[in-house]
């Protein structure tokens, strides 16, 4: 049997092919009877519009590019879930694409979704290039989430403030009364903003050389990084790690060494990943606000659809520290 067509629902409920197009585009402008009408000959055939018919006609795919720079990362579950929710209450729908795939493979990361016609992109990460951006925010909208790296003019960004929530986790451990307190760094502008953050308030607060290891921001970067920072005579009493991956991988570290967390050893990540809420981690951490950066990253993009913007935004969402089982004042 061939596939109900518009033209079908037109006759089954009784109304015009215009009609029936002005209902299934959410117009108001239908009466409340008429609309009832077409939404059940729409149920009772299981019409489905032709996508590529109405992209024709309306020059836009309805759909926006989501290119994440990796997928392992679990804070992104969040911001996409805040990105999702408010695209798909524009009518948009995501398509997902992971960037070191693409990187591996020789790819232009942002080409495909360029290929399929997308409305905008949205960048979750860090990218290696982010100048690159500049080519493709000539021919779509484009929004950087979670990043903080420069731009080009026309790209908006949406992130957390690294600056304050690295603050927060640092006066945290200062205030439990700790003065050795050591960061498991990261890479990019993410990475240099929660260390230099965490460098000063330490000097702040009277603690001028401030302990520091950098770190690939992966389980395994955290275990090494933490196993050089408990392997010294002076080793320290607190781990504020990059974020929850490194945190965990530390975590293990302490375990393998034979010290008790929180009792001989305080730390902390950052994100609130759902690791983070696991009961037997249980993890001190930074809440980066990943959903409402989401939300605020579509927001940028449906502006900018709808034809308002400019020479790009940065906007910060305000972070929250989450205290929780693995911090606590220094052992006597």
């Amino acid at each position: 049997m061939r596939p109900p067509t518009i033209r079908d629902v037109a006759d089954r409920a009784g109304v015009s092919k215009s009609l029936v197009s002005l209902v299934l585009r959410g117009s108001d402008q239908v009466r409340a009877e008429k609309r009832e009408a077409v939404l059940r000959a729409v149920r009772e055939l299981g019409y489905r519009p032709n996508a590529a018919a109405r992209s024709l006609s309306e020059q836009r795919t309805r759909t926006v590019g989501v290119l994440l720079h990796d997928l392992r990362n679990p804070w992104y579950v969040d911001l996409l879930d805040g990105l999702n929710s408010l695209l798909h209450a524009g009518g948009l729908h995501m398509l997902l694409a992971d960037a070191r795939l693409n990187r591996r493979a020789g790819q232009d990361p942002a080409g495909p979704f360029l290929d399929l016609g997308a409305d905008g992109l949205v960048v979750v990460g860090t990218l290696p290039d982010p100048a690159a951006l500049g080519a493709v925010a000539e021919r779509v909208p484009v929004v950087v989430a979670g990043a903080r790296e420069p731009v080009p003019p026309g790209v908006d960004v949406v992130a957390g403030d690294d600056e304050r929530g690295a603050r927060l986790v640092t006066e945290h451990l200062l205030g439990l009364g700790h003065r050795r307190v050591a960061h498991i760094a990261g890479y990019g502008a993410v990475g240099e903003l929660r260390r230099r953050s965490f460098e000063a308030t330490m000097r702040a607060h009277g603690v001028p050389d401030a302990l520091v290891e950098p770190s690939d921001m992966t389980e395994e970067g955290g275990h090494r990084a933490a196993v050089r920072l408990l392997g010294r005579p002076d080793r320290p009493t607190a781990v504020f790690a990059v974020n929850d991956i490194a945190c965990v991988g530390a975590l293990s570290a302490a375990e393998e060494l034979g010290l008790r967390v929180p009792g001989d050893l305080s730390v902390v990540g950052y994100d609130n990943t759902s690791t983070s809420r696991l009961r037997h981690l249980w993890l001190t951490t930074v809440d980066n606000a990943g959903h409402e950066v989401g939300r605020r990253a579509a927001r940028c993009l449906l502006d900018r659809l709808e034809g308002r913007g400019g020479a790009g935004r940065v906007q910060l969402a305000a972070p929250l520290l989450e205290i929780r089982g693995t911090t606590a004042p220094p052992a006597r």
